[in-house]
């Protein structure tokens, strides 16, 4: 089976725009809040990728990989949660529900042990998460805040390639 090595870079090319939101809006500060926190969220992300990074023990190169992509997500929650600041809410690992607030919990992932599960999941998960960015991009009308959202995107589709480059070469079926 042919190896291929993690991408040299795991976001998307040029800067992040500034982080800074409008006015106060509560609509779109309880959007950020799902994006830190919510089942589909940054914080599970994370929680996804530190756990394929510490079960790949006899695949470094994977579990570097996931090393990588959680720094990146890292930095996305950094920039959810700020806005969400921002914008009037308190940022906690929390996310609107029902009229009132649920925290993240780890019971929102799965965990699979088997290389191939793990990133046909991470793959599952990566393009949820752009559609739910999409879909806020979609009637957010705040510019910055539309900045963060696509340049967001645009690493979650580089994390789609490099996970889909892992599939292919780790679990190619023939």
């Amino acid at each position: 089976m042919e190896e291929i090595s993690c991408a040299a870079s795991y976001t998307a090319p040029g800067p992040y725009p500034e982080v800074r939101a409008g006015e106060r809006n509560q609509r779109y500060g309880q959007a950020m809040l799902s994006n830190v926190g919510g089942s589909v969220s940054e914080m599970g992300a994370i929680a996804r990728y530190l756990y394929g990074h510490v079960t790949q023990e006899g695949r470094p190169e994977i579990a570097e990989c996931f090393h990588h992509i959680a720094v990146v997500e890292m930095h996305h929650l950094a920039i959810f949660s700020e806005l969400a600041r921002q914008l009037g809410e308190d940022p906690r690992l929390w996310s609107p529900f029902r009229g009132g607030r649920r925290y993240w919990t780890p019971e929102y992932l799965r965990y699979p042990r088997k290389l191939e599960h793990l990133l046909r999941y991470a793959l599952e998960e990566e393009r949820g998460t752009i559609q739910k960015y999409n879909q806020q991009a979609l009637w957010i009308r705040d510019g910055n805040i539309l900045a963060n959202l696509e340049r967001i995107i645009a690493d979650e589709q580089v994390h789609v390639q490099i996970l889909t480059g892992l599939l292919e070469s780790y679990c190619a079926q023939g």
